[in-house]
């Protein structure tokens, strides 16, 4: 009897290295992080996460994680080749007052002091720093202001985009040691986790409209973009760079909605005033009420085709 041939192996859904690596992840049981570490994993590299809670990292990735709670738990003659710091206490929540600040600075831009301490003292420094960061770095955008913010536009004196400044800051300061580093500035990334499920709940009730102006720019990327843009810049020689990580097109808030509510078969027409928000968020409410038109250009000159370039087809792709 003639034996049936196995069937070939899929690739993974993403991909990083042809080799298997060492790869370090903070901020692993995040939204974005539980993304990553699941692909690293499925692509057969060797993950080790940061967490406060070793614990939860074990029981969301099983046995083929190395979990650690601090650096000191790594020798130092550790070899790490990558590390992908995602690490941030959430933003969107607490009013900003100085200690909430404090805390927001603290998870950080100290956190990542801590990496690049750990990566000067160590004997086998890390390929490449890939580290978060934010398009509210450009600060906010008035309306009416319709211009692409690529990444050589000027940040601004408010609190958020000083934040993302001093992150950056610090993270290049693993350039010193030989480090590759590339600083992510995230747009609002879209998963079935994060800000999407709260954005879309009063829409599913019926109540989705503007928001404030309704005007205001609102500037996103698909998590699975994220992942294969990590990929995609994996290994390739080059400057330290800040990088727009977010769709080629961005959008109103009000058309947001528009969209959202039509993949949903619901209406759209109830205002929200952003007075109340104003008075009850204060700052942060630039988060909500404010927004930046961001282009991703340097990944577009690179050659990167984004999975969901568009923001219908990646809600139609969640929804």
């Amino acid at each position: 009897m003639q034996a049936q041939s196995q069937p070939q192996s899929q690739p993974p859904a993403f991909h990083f290295s042809d080799q298997v690596e060492h790869v370090l992840v903070t901020g692993a049981t995040g939204f974005v992080g539980q993304h990553l570490v699941r692909a690293l994993i499925a692509d057969r590299q060797h993950v080790t996460v940061l967490s406060r809670s070793p614990r939860k990292a074990i029981e969301l990735f099983g046995a083929s994680v190395q979990a650690i709670r601090s650096m000191d738990e790594l020798p130092s003659s550790t070899k790490i080749d990558v590390i992908i710091n995602l690490a941030g206490a959430r933003i969107l929540g607490w009013r900003w007052t100085e200690n909430r600040k404090a805390v927001l600075r603290q998870s950080r831009i100290g956190l990542t002091k801590g990496l690049t301490d750990w990566i000067a003292r160590v004997d086998h420094k890390p390929r490449q720093l890939f580290s978060a960061s934010a398009i509210g770095y450009y600060g906010i955008q008035a309306q009416g202001d319709d211009r692409a913010l690529a990444e050589d536009a000027a940040p601004q004196a408010i609190f958020m985009s000083e934040l993302c400044q001093e992150w950056e800051k610090q993270a290049q300061q693993a350039t010193q040691c030989g480090v590759q580093v590339t600083c992510m500035r995230f747009g609002l990334v879209l998963g079935q986790q994060g800000a999407l499920p709260m954005m879309l709940l009063p829409i599913k009730l019926g109540l989705g409209g503007a928001l404030g102006s309704g005007r205001q720019w609102f500037s996103w990327i698909h998590v699975d973009d994220i992942l294969r843009a990590i990929g995609f810049l994996w290994g390739k020689q080059g400057d330290s760079l800040s990088i727009n990580f977010c769709a080629p097109e961005a959008v109103s808030q009000l058309d947001f909605s528009k969209i959202a509510a039509s993949l949903l078969s619901r209406p759209c027409f109830m205002p929200t005033p952003g007075f109340p928000m104003k008075l009850m968020l204060g700052e942060q409410s630039d988060l909500l009420l404010e927004g930046q038109r961001v282009t991703p250009a340097y990944l577009l000159s690179q050659g990167y085709r984004f999975s969901y370039p568009d923001l219908r087809s990646a809600l139609r792709s969640l929804l």
